[in-house]
């Protein structure tokens, strides 16, 4: 069984803030104590942190919910609750944070202790101090702790690799790797006999170095998730040079040429992008009887559509000819451009389009079955997760800002009458014209 682990969803949920507190001075020889209550804390930020040490996400599959401390409650004498502590969660390199139901991307974490806020704990509620004035120098008003973000994300692994070596199974894409680097990637006679990435670091003759990924055998079909499918594309989208390894023995019936072009196809189906990569064709198995005549129609065939790439003959099996495909692979990386993810996603965002918008409804009115009105709405769940119901002021500053948002015009343009029920959340109160 794999212990290679590179998508899942998980649950953050981020601390509340503490509460505010109501309280008054009760000191000796202070015959008329003002307001003494402190702000709650904020709550615990849910961050995620890069370790270079990790290489899978199986550390989440049977943790998949993290969630934050919240802030303490604020105290008498003015004091103020303590913050909570952030929950820092690691994540291997090449991790993107993204929304599991809109594809919003959080963070793309590449680089070792680079760290993303992913979840924002909720600011801490302001105690009655806060809301003294000379109206109402002793205010029984207090706000409860800002609630903490809570998301159901996706994490997505996109392995950190310099060159990958891409080709059909069973063309020594394994064994190549094995040889060229200090990795012992699985090897068998026997199609997917490579079912993750393999990563291994390779010396040149030159004394240079990159990381070489031995990706799972693709078919045609892959870019729609035949086969392995997306399991394979999504790990090259990193990578800067590809290693298009291709068997010119022909053993297994197979055309080079057909599946040169089937491979490219399927990357360009998957993203335009990869085909942009630098690519070099390792024409492997030149050990065996057929492979000089096939190599001779593969170039005839390459000349004749006008493909310009370059071919190295290699045998894996007997370590051939793989000195100057490596050095020739170190050369390309050193001008070899980087490829982001989401270059398309942040021109879009630096495009200012000015265009009409439509009023933002900050609530929404729905009447059940049984004659109750409810109001939705982010803002209004805020607010009323906010509040204090304890004391007749802050329920009176609550019904202040509804009326301040417009909800009672719009229940009256509704139609709603005295003594209708309105429901928010889990609190329900009469509607009074």
């Amino acid at each position: 069984m794999s212990m290679f682990l590179d998508q899942v969803k998980v649950n953050v949920k981020a601390g509340n803030g503490g509460d505010g507190m109501v309280a008054f001075r009760r000191e000796k020889y202070v015959p008329d104590g003002g307001p003494a209550g402190g702000d709650g804390g904020e709550g615990g930020d849910i961050v995620f942190i890069v370790d270079e040490g990790l290489r899978t996400l199986m550390d989440f599959r049977y943790n998949r919910h993290f969630k934050a401390s919240h802030g303490e409650n604020g105290m008498s004498k003015g004091m103020h609750g303590r913050g909570a502590k952030d929950l820092f969660v690691k994540v291997p390199p090449g991790t993107v944070v993204k929304d599991a139901e809109t594809g919003t991307l959080y963070a793309d974490l590449t680089d070792h202790n680079q760290k993303a806020i992913i979840a924002k704990g909720g600011r801490g509620g302001r105690g009655n101090i806060r809301f003294a004035s000379p109206k109402n120098p002793a205010p029984e008003i207090a706000e409860n702790g800002e609630p903490g973000e809570d998301k159901e994300i996706e994490l997505e692994l996109k392995v950190l690799a310099d060159v990958g070596l891409i080709g059909f199974p069973s063309v020594g894409k394994s064994t190549l790797l094995s040889v060229v680097s200090a990795a012992r990637p699985k090897i068998g006679a026997y199609h997917f006999t490579t079912l993750v990435p393999n990563l291994g670091m390779v010396n040149t003759e030159e004394n240079q170095s990159f990381v070489l990924a031995d990706m799972p055998g693709l078919i045609e079909g892959a870019s729609q998730g035949v086969g392995l499918g997306i399991e394979f594309l999504r790990h090259i989208e990193r990578t800067r040079v590809l290693l298009h390894v291709i068997d010119m023995s022909g053993v297994e019936g197979r055309d080079p040429i057909e599946d040169y072009y089937t491979i490219n196809q399927e990357l360009k189906e998957y993203d335009l992008k990869l085909r942009e990569r630098p690519q070099l064709i390792i024409a492997n198995k030149m050990d065996m009887p057929d492979s000089q005549d096939n190599l001779s129609a593969f170039k005839a065939e390459l000349k004749k559509n006008n493909e310009d790439v370059e071919i190295f003959e290699v045998s894996a099996l007997t370590q051939t000819g793989l000195n100057a495909v490596m050095s020739r692979t170190a050369e390309l990386l050193q001008t070899a451009p980087e490829f982001p993810l989401y270059e398309e996603e942040t021109e879009k965002e630096e495009r200012v389009l000015y265009k009409f918008q439509p009023e933002n409804k900050e609530f929404t009115i729905t009447r059940d079955p049984d004659g109750t009105w409810e109001i939705t709405g982010d803002k209004v769940q805020k607010l009323y997760k906010m509040t204090n119901f304890q004391f007749d002021e802050s329920v009176m500053r609550f019904s202040r800002q509804l009326r301040g948002m417009g909800i009672d015009k719009a229940l009256r343009d509704r139609g709603a009458q005295d003594g209708d029920t309105v429901r928010i959340d889990d609190f329900e109160f009469d509607f009074v014209e």
